[in-house]
């Protein structure tokens, strides 16, 4: 069974950036992997995904531009890369094997028992 362990989060002004990094028990090659972002009091949505054909990429509208998801095989992990940050991206960030047609609009459910510990991003002056 694939795990992830998040990193990365913390604390930035606005206009800051981060790399978060998402690193698996074995090799995504071949898998769909999706970030998703839990802000305070809402429940988890998509944030963005890289395909497991060709790595093509996806990304919600208010992240275009912005954020950039991408993944090293050799070291397991996908990474999110936040640029141009402002206080609407604060969540705690997940990731998890999540196919990228539904990844925006059927995110898992909260009670999914695949979720990880997140790492959290707190945008503020």
């Amino acid at each position: 069974q694939l795990r992830f362990v998040e990193s990365g989060g913390g604390s930035v002004q606005p206009g800051g950036s981060l790399t978060l990094s998402c690193t698996a028990s074995r090799s995504t090659d071949g898998f769909a992997v999706s970030w998703f972002r839990q802000a305070p009091g809402k429940a988890h949505g998509g944030v963005a995904c890289i395909s497991n054909i060709n790595d093509h990429t996806f990304g919600v509208r208010p992240v275009e531009g912005r954020f950039t998801i991408s993944r090293d095989n050799a070291k397991k992990t996908v990474y999110l890369q936040l640029r141009s940050l402002t206080p609407g991206d604060t969540g705690v960030y997940y990731c998890a094997v999540w196919g990228c047609a539904g990844f925006d609009t059927s995110p898992p459910p909260p009670d999914w028992g695949e979720w990880g510990q997140g790492t959290r991003v707190i945008v503020s002056s």
